[in-house]
């Protein structure tokens, strides 16, 4: 079936709840296991099925913010979700209180059980109504953000639309352009950080009311981190600091010489060479003949899965008015259908998003048939691993995509990979602060980015005064829709450049590891996931150095006249 053959129905919350306390009773009470199975069997039917439809309207309500059916969609389960979340708690933990939990645990591995502590430990009945609120401001921030109309070059702009003009080779061009871009996040930064607030008192009130000193305790515990702990984080931003920090400053300063500048500004930061980046090729249809052409010879499995992802239309990926920003992967599980979503520009971040995105759909289609939807996605540290490391999977076919300028490419897209760290431990070390000092005033806040951007981003210099009062992080929409998940990003990508350097040594082997880790879904936790895959683990000091000394040697081998 094609994507707008997928039917969507709201979902009875009622009926869901009736189902589910009749489910438990035998989950708990019953005496013979093939009835606890069935009717744990049974409800996972109903349970996917509301995963399906949340996931329908989440993605038709982001292609269009403006479609006012799908909006009252989103306002339904902007309320009903965290309902939804008792009663899935309401059913896992009755797992641990049936007669059978041994039998259940060998059935379903020791992981689903440590992901049902876990849940227990971050939700509870009391919270529903913070809960509700809490979705409602991340909805208002997204189509807050989504609202973007700017005039520029003659044109009505999104955010996203930008792009070609923050990276132009005319520096008048990226000034005007980063001018226009933050003048409309200027223009509703009041009620952003109004939104953001209001987020933050009342992620500190549910963690209070769970019984946790601060939301930097409940926000480990609500993204599943069952293997370490904010004390890990914080020896791995050490690590970052220590060892790559200093090579991005290097980078910076050699791009700062490549593209003819006295003084490196941020508008200047994203054209990497002085000739102007790396620009795909083609269109859309182009672009996605290329795509099948490169999975249908990276492997059999990749080859059948893309065919389906673009012949079945499972995909959106050009920018267009009333279209929310960004790039993501999602499931539509009674379909076994991943969905990819992104804002194509015309410029080379077209093609990182699409192996991004990819790597998550492969990954998704790979555990399809999991024992249990908790096995489809592992937790968000490892999803990364899997697209990050597919943008460097598809490094032999970007010819396809960029001709002869696939070198510049390459080369960007690695040095892009390694400046991006410090700064997303920049953004988790600023979440770390606000959820420990949850009082402090705007200023403060903005005081505090300032202060982390000169830490990790010393490079960075503002000539526009907004920027300069430390408001780059408001248009990340991390920190607002889903607290701490940024830092999984950097620890993923810090993996994603261990499978770079596996492939330059061994593609076989790396391609093996990387399918088996794929397959491995959710079913077990980062750290044992990293052992399937034969990575080592970024939280013990020297794996930042090992990974940073690798991707030196090769960026050093580079013949620079062939960057200009």
């Amino acid at each position: 079936m094609k994507f707008n053959e997928f039917k969507y129905e709201r979902p009875n919350i009622d009926k869901i709840r009736e189902k589910s306390i009749e489910v438990i009773d035998i989950i708990k009470n019953s005496d013979n296991y093939d009835s606890v199975k069935k009717a744990i069997n049974d409800f996972n039917k109903v349970r996917d099925n509301f995963d399906t439809m949340l996931n329908l309207c989440y993605v038709r309500h982001s292609i269009n913010t403006l479609d006012e059916f799908y909006n009252t969609e989103e306002e339904f389960f902007d309320n009903s979700s965290p309902l939804y979340e008792e009663i899935n708690t309401n059913f896992l933990n009755s797992f641990t209180e049936s007669k059978f939990s041994k039998e259940l645990e060998k059935e379903y591995g020791k992981h689903l059980f440590d992901l049902i502590k876990m849940n227990k430990e971050s939700f509870l009945p009391s919270i529903i109504e913070l809960l509700q609120q809490d979705s409602k401001l991340s909805t208002e921030y997204c189509k807050l953000c989504a609202s973007c109309q700017v005039e520029f070059d003659g044109k009505i702009l999104n955010t996203s639309q930008f792009g070609p003009y923050l990276s132009s080779t005319d520096r008048n061009v990226r000034i005007e352009a980063e001018k226009a871009l933050w003048g409309f996040y200027e223009s509703i930064s009041d009620k952003i950080d109004n939104i953001y607030d209001k987020m933050v008192l009342l992620r500190d009130e549910m963690a209070h009311k769970l019984g946790y000193n601060n939301f930097v305790e409940l926000g480990y515990k609500r993204l599943k981190r069952i293997d370490y702990d904010y004390h890990d984080v914080r020896k791995y931003r050490e690590q970052v600091r220590k060892d790559l920090v200093p090579l991005v400053s290097r980078l910076m300063e050699d791009q700062r010489k490549r593209i003819n500048v006295s003084e490196l500004k941020s508008y200047d930061i994203p054209l990497s060479f002085l000739s102007g980046n790396a620009k795909p090729l083609g269109d859309l249809d182009y672009k996605l003949q290329a795509t099948k052409k490169m999975y249908s010879e990276m492997s059999c499995e990749t080859k059948e899965f893309a065919s389906m992802m673009i012949d079945n239309e499972y995909i959106d990926l050009m920018a267009k008015k009333g279209k929310e920003s960004g790039g993501y992967c999602t499931y539509i599980t009674d379909y076994e259908a991943p969905f990819v979503f992104s804002n194509f520009n015309g410029t080379s971040g077209d093609v990182d998003v699409l192996t991004h995105e990819f790597g998550h759909a492969y990954q998704a289609y790979s555990s399809r048939n999991a024992i249990i939807s908790e096995y489809i996605w592992p937790t968000l540290e490892a999803c990364e691993i899997h697209s990050m490391s597919m943008e460097f999977f598809a490094w032999p076919w970007m010819n396809l995509f960029f001709g002869d300028s696939t070198l510049k490419y390459k080369y960007s897209h690695l040095t892009d990979s390694i400046t991006f760290i410090p700064y997303g431990v920049c953004v988790d070390e600023f979440q770390e602060w606000v959820y420990l000092n949850p009082n402090v005033s705007i200023e403060d806040r903005k005081n505090k980015w300032r202060e982390l951007e000169s830490i990790y981003t010393p490079w960075k210099k503002y000539d526009n005064s907004f920027l300069a009062k430390g408001n780059y992080w408001i248009r990340q929409s991390h920190i607002f829709t889903n607290p701490f998940y940024y830092i999984d990003y950097t620890l993923a990508q810090n993996c994603a450049h261990q499978f770079w350097i596996k492939d330059q040594e061994n593609h076989a082997k790396a391609w093996e590891d990387y399918n088996r880790l794929c397959k491995a879904g959710g079913s077990m936790s980062f750290l044992d996931l990293l052992k399937v895959a034969n990575l080592k683990n970024p939280f013990i000091d020297g794996t930042v150095k090992f990974v940073t000394e690798k991707l030196t040697k090769w960026l050093d081998s580079v013949n620079k006249d062939e960057l200009k």
